[in-house]
């Protein structure tokens, strides 16, 4: 159902719609309407619970004995890998949905309501966080149960949690743009996972970077990602930040220069 208080009552808001103020309330409304949606079809939240779970299990048990001698040495390196794994390969359910409003006419519907283009794109993705931070807490408590303690403790946590939420948030406008120039949500899907599995395990998330071939390790020092992980290490080791840290912010805030006014221009062709 399209909420009704997204609609200006004369013509005097009408003129003034547009403004920020407008924009916001229209996006809030809209993610009003996305929070509803998630709580009336929760398996959408299967994927964030279940994945983080299995891949900490699994490369802990896997790797751990491996490469750090034990899993308890294993997880400082392993809990920061697996939290950007969960969180990347996952943000290509924003386009998968925005695809599946577009097929079904809802967003022809917001188009020819008086309201901010951006809101129903936004409100989709902003609604996500929710997702978001209950895989990141998932991750966390799994770590903590099997032994690893971050040095800088319990707001070195929040802290992460919430980097990642942006940084998860600016790669969805990527796939929301997907999202709006191919033909089907599950194509949305496969691109998502063609694009973020191979840059998730060609990085530092798992493994040393000196471990790996001379030929390889090029690529996954300036894997983006590997810079993203990097910094979180360090926030949940020192509680600090550093050139990493700034590198990562650089790229989202990049990532929201260039597709934010693409998804835009391709919501209003369609």
């Amino acid at each position: 159902m399209i909420p009704k208080n997204i609609i200006p009552a004369n013509k005097r808001e009408l003129k003034n719609y547009i403004g920020i103020g407008t924009t916001i309330k229209n996006t809030l409304t809209l993610t009003h309407r996305a929070l509803l949606k998630m709580i009336h079809n929760p398996e959408v939240f299967f994927d964030m619970t279940l994945m983080p779970i299995t891949f900490t299990l699994l490369f802990a048990f896997i790797f751990g004995g491996a490469i750090s001698g034990n899993i308890t040495n294993y997880l400082p390196t392993l809990i920061p890998g697996v939290l950007i794994m969960t969180f990347v390969t996952s943000c290509g359910s924003a386009g998968a949905q925005v695809r599946e409003d577009a097929d079904k006419g809802i967003m022809n519907r917001f188009k020819s309501m008086p309201i901010a283009r951006i809101a129903p794109l936004a409100s989709i993705l902003i609604a996500d966080f929710v997702k978001y931070a209950v895989a990141g807490i998932i991750v966390f408590v799994i770590g903590f149960l099997l032994g690893y303690q971050p040095d800088a403790g319990i707001i070195a946590v929040g802290v992460t949690i919430l980097f990642l939420m942006f940084i998860t948030w600016c790669l969805s406008w990527v796939f929301a743009w997907v999202g709006m120039i191919v033909k089907s949500a599950s194509t949305v899907t496969s691109v998502s996972t063609m694009m973020m599995m191979p840059l998730s395990f060609l990085s530092n998330a798992l493994v040393p970077v000196e471990t790996m071939p001379w030929w390889l390790q090029w690529f996954v020092n300036i894997n983006p990602l590997s810079h993203v992980i990097t910094a979180i290490r360090l926030m949940l080791t020192n509680g600090t930040v550093g050139l990493d840290f700034l590198v990562s912010l650089g790229c989202c805030f990049l990532i929201l220069i260039i597709f934010i006014p693409l998804t835009l221009h391709a919501y209003k062709k369609k």
